[in-house]
């Protein structure tokens, strides 16, 4: 988030006065003859121009307030500390010969870094408010490479130069070690924005490098006795606090705490540069002064041993959770149909191991009503409510899940007579009533593994027992009608009455073994029983023809889908059915009748009951030829899928008479 504040004209002046003056100075150090360098850049010059940028840096500070504020106070303190330890060396030891080392300059030169440092410190807390540890480490890994390369580079020559004045040593070599500290905690913070960093940091990041730079060669060249003045990178010192003070002035820019993408690329800056400190912190000559570079070369070896172990931890932590959202059902936080999965392997042990479990299914009684009422929300906040008071009522014995839906799940340790009083607390639990409502509930329950070999047999058991239990309740308007309309039928073709159960228990059980919702299973199973009720208009000499039929009678078998939807649409609340029977002798090619629907225009629940009256159709005695074997009928199902019948709903026939033809173990 970025929080634009327009700069003054009188600072934008003065900035750009200052950045002017910058060229000037290196201009007059690259060529040293010029008459006006000593006046406009000599060292007073110099002073002035940092006591400006701290000025710069000190009263964008007090426009600011918090930890801001005493940022860049501090940064600013730092660039006039800076400036006092010049003013100590052109009044004191300027005219010096062999300038003492460690001097008052040098106390004061290095106390610019601590003073920086903390308002670095105070800066990055202030705007950077995402601080992943490993993001974190990241800068640290970086901060120490640079360390390690640049002691290899420095360290050595400042060391012989020095000629075993351990105070001095210490003292010159301070000089790039501290302003790596600087750099290194600028990197930090370039880390900890995903390595995007913007121009407060950039600038900053840049005025530290000049620093360091400047301070780096001196010493160098200063070691070898190469060092003139003017020189090129005398500018590093003095350019520095004018770039600090044109990050100063920047767009204030906060970084938001926010999840980013992890990749290779995050990390791969990071183990570039460890492993570059590493090469050199190998083929480093073994010298005294190869000690401090071995020290960081280590030190940035553990960083990125951290390093691994937080990933390694983030990753377990992440699969962790990752297994948990896996199992958990997002809406009441109970165990879901996966998590039941996983249970009830564990209740089929090789034998001997297994002990006695409970399985009962759930459905809920009154919800559809409750939602159509009520609204989508609420339903949810019911579902939520219902789910909390079933966990807590089989705490103590057992675990509950919700499978999806309206339907809920608890797997019970003990046998039934033991789980019966929890049993019949988890249906009050699944229980809720109110102004113009009343939640109940059915429920199957199935003996384990006594009376199931597996858990989907188990989960097919207590499936139809549940179901039982509800068709065994009090009858709804709609299945009033639907029965009346199959006595009417039956009294009129009993043998029709028999086909037209068996089609429905198997459309009943293959709308279930697609996943079809509780109430969509409903209006497969009646349509499945519904799906002939036209015939009732069709005469008894068409429809008991030996011979075969003319075009004016397969017109009237043609319209008997039609007859049925007019008759099922009379009962509104069959009004889904309906369009279900309308539909029921369609084939997926197109050639069916009476609308030539093919493929997914189909309504899926006719496209099953299609596949279940042929079924039947084959596998039963008919006056113009035996029954077909269940093998020989499934492959003929099979054959016509594609042209007669949906190849989806065909598989997932096959493979529910599967299922139901296995024997239980």
């Amino acid at each position: 988030m970025t929080t634009d504040m327009a700069v003054p004209s009188p600072i934008r002046v003065v900035l750009i006065a200052l950045v002017a003056w910058l060229v000037g100075f290196e201009a007059s150090a690259l060529l040293p003859s010029h008459p006006l360098g000593a006046t406009l850049f000599g060292g007073w010059a110099t002073a002035g121009v940092q006591l400006a940028a701290a000025a710069l840096v000190g009263l964008r500070g007090a426009r600011l307030a918090g930890r801001e504020r005493l940022a860049w106070s501090l940064i600013a303190a730092g660039i006039v500390v800076w400036t006092l330890g010049d003013v100590y060396w052109l009044t004191i030891l300027a005219g010096v010969d062999v300038p003492p080392v460690p001097s008052g300059a040098d106390l004061l030169y290095l106390a610019f870094v601590p003073l920086v440092f903390a308002g670095l410190l105070l800066l990055m807390h202030a705007r950077i408010r995402y601080v992943p540890r490993t993001v974190a480490v990241d800068g640290v890994i970086v901060a120490l490479a640079a360390a390690v390369v640049a002691a290899a580079a420095v360290v050595q020559p400042v060391a012989r130069a020095a000629q075993g004045d351990t105070l001095a040593v210490v003292t010159n070599v301070a000089y790039p070690v501290l302003d790596l500290m600087l750099l290194g905690l600028i990197l930090v913070a370039v880390a900890l924005r995903g390595w995007r960093p913007d121009r407060t940091w950039l600038l900053l990041g840049a005025g530290t490098l000049a620093f360091w730079l400047a301070d780096s060669l001196y010493l160098v060249a200063t070691a070898d006795g190469t060092y003139t003045t003017p020189s090129a990178y005398d500018v590093g010192w003095v350019g520095s606090t004018v770039l600090y003070a044109l990050a100063a002035w920047q767009p204030k820019s906060v970084s938001l705490a926010r999840e980013r993408t992890r990749g290779a690329r995050e990390i791969a800056l990071p183990l570039a540069l460890a492993f570059a400190a590493l090469v050199v912190t190998v083929l480093q000559p073994p010298t005294a002064a190869h000690a401090a570079t071995l020290a960081l070369g280590l030190s940035c070896m553990l960083a990125v041993m951290l390093r691994l172990g937080l990933t390694f931890r983030e990753n377990v932590a992440m699969l962790d959770a990752s297994h948990r959202l896996a199992l958990t059902d997002a809406l009441t936080g109970l165990g879901n149909r996966r998590a039941l999965t996983v249970e009830l392997d564990a209740a089929f042990v090789p034998a001997g191991g297994a002990s006695a479990r409970t399985l009962v299914l759930f459905d809920l009684d009154g919800f559809k009503h409750y939602n159509d009422s009520f609204g989508h929300p609420a339903g949810d906040a019911l579902l939520m409510r219902l789910g909390r008071n079933l966990a807590r009522a089989v705490a103590d014995g057992g675990q509950a899940f919700r499978m999806g839906g309206d339907e809920f799940c608890v797997l019970l340790r003990g046998d039934a007579d033991a789980t019966a009083p929890l049993v019949a607390a988890a249906a009050v639990a699944l229980s809720d009533r109110g102004e113009g409502f009343a939640i109940g509930c059915s429920h199957g329950a199935i003996a384990l593994p006594r009376e199931a070999g597996d858990p989907e047999t188990a989960l097919r058991i207590a499936d139809q027992r549940m179901y039982a239990a509800k068709d065994g309740g009090r009858p709804s308007a709609g299945r009033q009608s639907k029965d009346v309309l199959l006595r009417a039928l039956s009294e009129r073709d009993p043998e029709l009455g028999s086909h037209l159960a068996d089609v429905a228990r198997l459309a009943e059980e293959v709308a279930r073994r697609v996943g079809l919702e509780p109430e969509a299973v409903e209006h497969v199973r009646h349509a499945a029983e519904l799906h002939d009720i036209g015939k009732v208009a069709i005469p008894d000499a068409i429809l008991h023809k030996e011979g075969p039929l003319d075009d004016a009678e397969w017109t009237f078998i043609h319209n008997h889908t039609l007859i049925g939807e007019r008759i099922i649409a009379a009962a509104p609340a069959l009004g889904p059915v309906a369009a279900l029977v309308r539909s029921s002798h369609e084939r997926f090619d197109g050639g069916g009748y009476p609308d030539a629907l093919n493929g997914a225009a189909i309504p899926f629940g006719a496209r099953i009951v299609a596949i279940c009256d042929a079924f039947d159709a084959m596998v039963t005695d008919r006056a113009y030829r035996p029954a077909m074997s269940s093998v020989e009928a499934l492959a003929e199902l099979r054959r016509c899928a594609g042209t007669q019948f949906d190849p989806e709903v065909v598989e997932a026939f096959c493979a529910m008479w599967a299922a139901r033809t296995a024997p239980v173990s």
